[in-house]
């Protein structure tokens, strides 16, 4: 990694903890202030931005507001460096346009992960832009009220076939991209937590207040922005129209019913994968049991042999009768071993074709099977 990176401070320490933070990795260029900060942003363009928020003149917050209304500076990643760690700050900082957040005093190792962490960011939001704006020509299609709920049934009908996350989170994002809402989402999934975003990988900071507002209330607003949260999944838009009244309330009456079924359909993987689990626990105890239950029967075998030997020997002479009747005891235990080998061999058959079933079912349908959203005719 060797990136141009941003400092705005008028901490001359903090300066030189960056410098020595980013040394072998980035080259650092320097400004005290918020207005010499926007001067060198445009003329250095640099890869990433770390900004201060308490500073004379303008602040981080305005600061950065001003970076992302500039068309030509508005991609570059801001970190911002502050003393104060509540999360509403963190909350200003995202709204202002921040990507990440770090609390000072910092430490080295950390900077360098964050500095890291932005920087694929940065790589892959360049790499998806043109995907972006091919998009955003396709959300030009409007979609009218009529034809939300066809949209909805396309999205249940297509997380139907969709049995992993990154296959179910193409399906979602989908589904967004005529209502022009830029949006991330979170996956609650057993007990780990994936998250995606339309522009392929997630700020720091929006993973951060996903897990913060997990267990909050279902809506949570906060300028532009709105986080919905359900047990399954938690989807946070980035530019909610609250200033249009009707269009706000339509989209909250809508995006609930798609999270409902991204929340059931989260469920149902869950329930499958341990299903299949136990399915082929069962099927390894049946398989070890039959092997060793053959392992008694070959020595049981041996032995049988052995004493239908002894039945025809001088050695059983007068007990003839009694050792017969023993021999036939014994082979009847030896017919019922064979038939508990045969039924355990076929629940082992049973279990195959089920673990085949349940992972053809598993297995995500090709683009060719499952229509995409702007595919369909909306009613």
């Amino acid at each position: 990694m060797s990136n141009l990176v941003l400092a705005i401070d008028d901490d001359k320490l903090v300066h030189h903890i960056v410098e020595q933070s980013l040394l072998h990795s980035c080259k650092v260029i320097h400004a005290y202030s918020g207005e010499e900060g926007l001067k060198m942003a445009a003329q250095q363009r640099p890869d990433i931005i770390l900004l201060d928020i308490e500073m004379p003149g303008p602040s981080g917050f305005e600061v950065c507001e001003r970076l992302k209304a500039n068309p030509q500076l508005c991609d570059i990643p801001v970190m911002f460096l502050s003393s104060k760690s509540a999360i509403s700050e963190r909350m200003r900082g995202y709204n202002a346009g921040g990507a990440d957040y770090i609390v000072k005093p910092f430490d080295s190792d950390e900077m360098l992960a964050r500095i890291k962490v932005l920087d694929e960011y940065r790589r892959q939001s360049l790499k998806l832009k043109q995907d972006v704006q091919k998009a955003q020509i396709t959300a030009e299609i409007a979609m009218s009220d009529s034809g939300d709920m066809g949209r909805i049934m396309r999205y249940v009908g297509q997380s139907y076939h969709a049995h992993d996350l990154n296959t179910l989170s193409e399906y979602f994002f989908e589904f967004f991209v005529p209502l022009q809402l830029q949006v991330a989402v979170a996956f609650w999934y057993h007990d780990s937590e994936v998250f995606y975003s339309q522009e392929g990988a997630i700020q720091p900071l929006e993973q951060e207040l996903l897990e913060k507002h997990r267990n909050g209330d279902r809506f949570v607003d906060f300028g532009r922005r709105t986080i919905i949260n359900y047990p399954k999944v938690s989807l946070l838009i980035k530019n909610m129209p609250t200033d249009d009244a009707g269009l706000y309330g339509r989209y909250k009456d809508l995006l609930p019913h798609i999270l409902e079924a991204t929340n059931a359909k989260i469920k149902d993987m869950e329930v499958s994968e341990v299903a299949l689990t136990k399915v082929e626990q069962i099927g390894l105890a049946f398989e070890e049991l039959s092997d060793q239950l053959g392992e008694v029967a070959s020595a049981y075998n041996d032995k049988l042999a052995q004493f239908s030997a002894y039945v025809s020997s001088d050695q059983a002479n007068g007990k003839q009768a009694e050792a017969k009747q023993l021999f036939e005891h014994f082979s009847l235990i030896n017919d019922d071993f064979s038939i508990i080998r045969y039924k355990l061999g076929e629940i082992t058959e049973v279990r195959h074709e089920l673990i085949q079933s349940l992972n053809q079912m598993a297995k995500p349908w090709g683009e060719e099977d499952v229509p995409a959203q702007t595919d369909i005719e909306l009613f």
